[in-house]
């Protein structure tokens, strides 16, 4: 395994950031949150699907989110420098845990896409995975979602206790849907890309649109006007259903594990708190796993669908 594909897989990490910001559609500045917070008694979700402002650079709002996608692509490349400095035939520690997962995930690309086409996609598909993954783990840390900014606690004796991080300084960035949309938005040129290049522009259209069984040409023509209507409503699954349900499904999935969480942990006194927030802290160690495993499937099989001739050869 040479450094190079470990180049590959992240370096798209850092056009995940790009994006991100570009995408980026956030609250009011965290100075106005806290005004609105105190002036307003209104009822409202412990856990806000819009991620605050923090800080300002320039025209660019900085959100809680964002800030907390650098310190998690931050870790990401430390653990790879560290596992791949001093790089051995007979892998060990910190490069064999890396290198099992990267040849899992190649394998995975393998068994499902034809050779040509998994060298394509393992890269993206793999920092799909591991940047989720990493994402997800690290927002369950203590103090993610919980330090930040808020009304004070008039019950407790910290000075600056407070009952509840309305603007907590960090936050997952698969609970932003920025981040979610970005990535699906990145998946769906790549996977349009991927396509052209496999197909040709022709060959894409008659992969979409043309008829995919054996028949005679009585048939033909009924056929043929069936099959355009099945490639219309592919065009709608490809352009918009696929990252609809890529971007989607990973928010609301990190998103509503964040909010139970918080209402459990908001729970008086604190012992009852911990304990009613415990049996959901394992579940989302698991849905932490399983989503990044989803999202990284789904975007692999997505593109086999497009990047195959088994249904042409068949019907010929």
């Amino acid at each position: 395994m040479s450094v190079n594909r470990f180049g590959k897989i992240f370096l798209a990490l850092a056009v995940f950031a790009v994006v991100f910001a570009l995408n980026l559609r956030a609250e009011t500045p965290l100075a106005a949150v806290a005004h609105e917070q105190v002036a307003s008694e209104v009822n409202k979700p412990l856990v806000s699907s819009a991620a605050p402002t923090l800080f300002n650079v320039g025209p660019v709002p900085v959100t809680n989110s964002m800030l907390y996608t650098w310190v998690v692509a931050l870790v990401i490349f430390t653990i790879v420098k560290l596992g791949t400095r001093r790089m051995k035939e007979i892998p060990s520690g910190t490069q064999n845990i890396i290198e099992a997962l990267v040849s899992g995930l190649e394998d995975l690309c393998a068994g499902v896409l034809e050779p040509k086409v998994a060298r394509w996609v393992f890269p993206l598909a793999a920092t799909f995975f591991i940047f989720i993954l990493m994402s997800n783990l690290m927002g369950l840390l203590p103090g993610v979602g919980s330090i930040g900014w808020g009304e004070a606690d008039k019950t407790s004796s910290l000075p600056f206790a407070i009952s509840h991080a309305e603007a907590p300084l960090f936050r997952p960035p698969t609970a932003d849907a920025n981040m979610t949309v970005a990535m699906a938005a990145i998946f769906l040129v790549m996977c349009l890309y991927w396509a052209v290049r496999y197909n040709g522009v022709w060959g894409l259209i008659k992969h979409t649109f043309g008829v995919k069984v054996d028949t005679n040409k009585y048939a033909y023509l009924p056929l043929f006007l069936l099959f355009i209507f099945i490639g219309l409503v592919e065009v709608v699954s490809i352009l918009f259903i696929r990252p609809v349900a890529l971007a989607l499904r990973l928010f609301g999935n990190i998103l509503g594990g964040e909010s139970v969480l918080t209402l459990m942990l908001t729970k008086k006194p604190l012992i009852v708190a911990v304990l009613a927030a415990l049996p959901f802290y394992f579940l989302e160690l698991f849905v932490a796993v399983v989503q990044a495993l989803v999202f990284a499937l789904l975007a692999i099989a997505f593109v086999g669908t497009m990047c195959t001739h088994s249904d042409e050869e068949h019907g010929h």
